[in-house]
């Protein structure tokens, strides 16, 4: 915090930009079998800490298979303690067992200071266990933060230790 107020000039101790929450989220495919959804949501509980709230779909379209109520995803939404604890274990122990990890893109800011990266498989995750896993499954993590622009947001992101590729 010292360093991002003496870098942007800020005034007052509360325009310095912080994490608000941390929303992490597996989309299911509605054709699998059942036991895809609690799969999906144990590995997301073990990931995160977190029990996972299972998403169901609200219309019903007939080119997806897909009826309205079907299960087809499940995410947690961490803040506080847990939050930071899990952006500590994203960005010690689970980008860098990315292969060939050369860094996140800058191009994934919203425009309004919020982050969001795809991750193609769960096993870069320490906890999950490699014997259990029974189909590989991707994660899409978004990092809310409060700051107003990109650039604040960028600047806060690498301060806390976020991989950035250089030439992106």
């Amino acid at each position: 915090m010292p360093a991002l107020k003496e870098k942007r000039k800020y005034t007052n101790p509360h325009q310095v930009p912080r994490l608000q929450k941390i929303v992490v989220n597996m989309g299911i495919s509605a054709s699998l079998e059942k036991s895809a959804i609690d799969d999906a949501a144990k590995d997301l509980a073990l990931i995160t800490g977190r029990k996972a709230v299972v998403s169901k779909s609200r219309h019903s379209i007939a080119n997806f298979k897909l009826r309205e109520g079907q299960p087809i995803g499940c995410r947690v939404t961490l803040r506080r303690d847990a939050m930071y604890e899990f952006f500590d274990r994203l960005v010690a122990a689970a980008l860098p067992r990315i292969r060939d990890f050369r860094g996140l893109s800058i191009r994934s800011f919203d425009g309004r200071g919020n982050y969001s990266l795809g991750v193609g498989d769960q096993t870069i995750f320490p906890e999950i266990e490699l014997d259990k896993i029974k189909r590989q499954q991707g994660m899409d993590i978004t990092i809310v933060t409060s700051a107003r622009t990109n650039d604040e947001a960028l600047d806060l992101l690498k301060l806390m230790g976020m991989p950035f590729a250089e030439n992106r």
